[in-house]
């Protein structure tokens, strides 16, 4: 079996944000998710219209809390910086987080893998 199809190099680009992890905490911890069927994101996901409404209302930083990847060769007023989106400014899906696990696990980026399990964790201890 072959190894995560990008290099080390790659891996130490994207970074877990903090701040995503954190607030996705406090949402599961209010009920602010919902359990949706696991290949659901495709059609969960914001539209780039609503992602670039979300940000002219709310800007880039609360942009960011709903990612749990950050790019930091990347500037931080700049939609690409964020990866591994977890909701739709909303809600946080479940589909979402399962969906950027498994991206997470394909692309070698083992703290985030890890984050998206603990948030599932979370999400069926609520058992909403």
């Amino acid at each position: 079996m072959l190894g995560p199809v990008c290099s080390y190099a790659q891996q130490e680009k994207v970074k877990l944000n903090e701040n995503g992890f954190s607030y996705a905490s406090e949402l599961i911890a209010r009920g602010d998710f919902t359990v949706d069927k696991n290949d659901a994101w495709r059609d969960h996901h914001p539209t780039s219209q609503e992602q670039n409404e979300f940000i002219r209302s709310r800007g880039y930083e609360e942009y960011g809390k709903w990612h749990l990847g950050i790019d930091a060769t990347h500037a931080e007023d700049t939609k690409i910086r964020y990866k591994f989106p977890f909701g739709d400014f909303k809600k946080i899906h479940r589909c979402a987080l399962l969906a950027l696990k498994s991206r997470a696990h394909q692309y070698g980026y083992s703290d985030i893998e890890r984050a998206a399990v603990r948030l599932l964790d979370m999400i069926k201890s609520a058992g909403k």
